[in-house]
């Protein structure tokens, strides 16, 4: 019996020990699973529109929806970028077989994108028809893709680029060197000075050559040539602001009667400025009174301001001084000479008898003032 009790005894230690290999792995792994899904893996949507958006190939546009800056691309314009790119199609994994509207869709219900419909649906006058971007959106009922007249929105942020950061960082220091203008050498102003007198000339240059032009082919072939169109758009991109040619004049012809009618007024504006135009002599003093203010600007310094202040400072004692001397020097001194012949002449007038009467009292208190100093003596 005592042997049979020391075998099971040796048997269920050793089921405890096989218990406690056993569950070791099992702990960590259960410890490691976690781990793991606290760190999910991104989004592949999430991905892909990131590289959609970010490659240059898929035009898109700025428009303003619900008072907010967005940036969008049209519906023909995604199904042509994803046929001639297919690479693109890799980053989905499984879904890359998916046609382009099962895509957009999904797109939508992630909330990657938004379907968007112009603001303004009736043609403007004078166009024969609507814009092809335009440039207020608003968000459209039906949240589907279609290529017709289709347009969609990025809802989220784009990755900032490195010039961005860094102009993160420039654009507080260009503040404070504009702030700190006045205290710069005459060197540095004078450069700065002609550099944006330059930039200015050069930008009111190109908008009134832009308009002659304008305004020539205007009344001349009834053709409407913006060059530089985008140059005074409020919302656009650096590359579409300085693009020269432009855009094909959808508009209808305008009639004869009226070019030749905004050509009489323009000639008669040109007569006008002309024949009121000021002389020599105002144009003499208005340039004077400007390098006046110019000079004034360039040539003050901390330095000639401090003088100033001290200088302004010494003037006021010295004018002090002078004015309580003036004052001690006359409260003792003798009648003059006009005094008399004032007092001794009975013909003056009640300005005289004023004066008169003024310089009495200081002889009084001029001997009074003697007989004092005498008795102390």
């Amino acid at each position: 019996m005592a042997g049979k009790g020391s075998k099971a005894a040796a048997a269920k230690s050793a089921d405890k020990d096989k218990g406690k290999k056993a569950g070791g792995p099992v702990s960590r792994s259960s410890r490691a699973a976690p781990q793991e899904k606290s760190a999910p893996k991104k989004d592949v949507y999430q991905l892909f529109a990131e590289k959609v958006r970010d490659n240059k190939q898929l035009e898109s546009r700025w428009a303003i929806m619900q008072e907010t800056r967005v940036e969008y691309f049209r519906g023909k314009d995604f199904t042509t970028f994803i046929k001639n790119h297919p690479e693109v199609r890799e980053i989905l994994g499984p879904d890359k077989d998916l046609e382009v509207e099962d895509i957009v869709n999904t797109l939508l219900t992630k909330n990657l994108v938004i379907r968007c419909d112009r603001v303004m649906k009736t043609v403007r006058p004078g166009k024969k028809k609507l814009s092809s971007w335009p440039a207020h959106l608003e968000i459209h009922n039906e949240q589907v893709f279609t290529e017709n007249d289709g347009f969609f929105a990025w809802m989220f942020l784009k990755r900032r680029t490195l010039w961005q950061t860094i102009l993160s960082f420039v654009w507080p220091l260009f503040a404070l060197a504009v702030c700190l203008f006045p205290v710069y050498p005459y060197q540095c102003k004078i450069v700065v000075l002609y550099s944006c007198a330059g930039a200015l000339l050069f930008i009111v240059s190109i908008l009134l050559l832009r308009a002659a032009i304008f305004g020539i082919l205007w009344v001349l072939l009834g053709k409407r040539v913006w060059f530089f169109p985008n140059i005074n758009a409020e919302e656009t991109t650096f590359r579409e602001l300085v693009r020269f040619w432009p855009e094909k004049d959808e508009g209808e012809r305008p009639k004869w009667t009226s070019r030749l009618f905004y050509a009489l007024v323009a000639v008669l504006v040109i007569l006008l400025l002309r024949h009121h135009a000021p002389d020599e002599a105002a144009r003499a003093r208005y340039q004077k009174k400007v390098s006046n203010i110019i000079d004034d600007v360039l040539e003050w310094s901390p330095k000639l301001a401090i003088s100033g202040m001290i200088e302004k400072h010494s003037g006021a004692n010295s004018t002090e001084g002078n004015n309580y001397t003036s004052t001690a020097g006359s409260s003792h001194a003798p009648p003059s000479a006009e005094g008399k012949a004032t007092e001794a002449n009975p013909d003056t007038d009640a300005d005289g008898d004023i004066q008169a009467d003024s310089d009495e009292i200081q002889d009084n208190e001029y001997a009074d003032d003697t007989r004092t100093r005498s008795s102390q003596a």
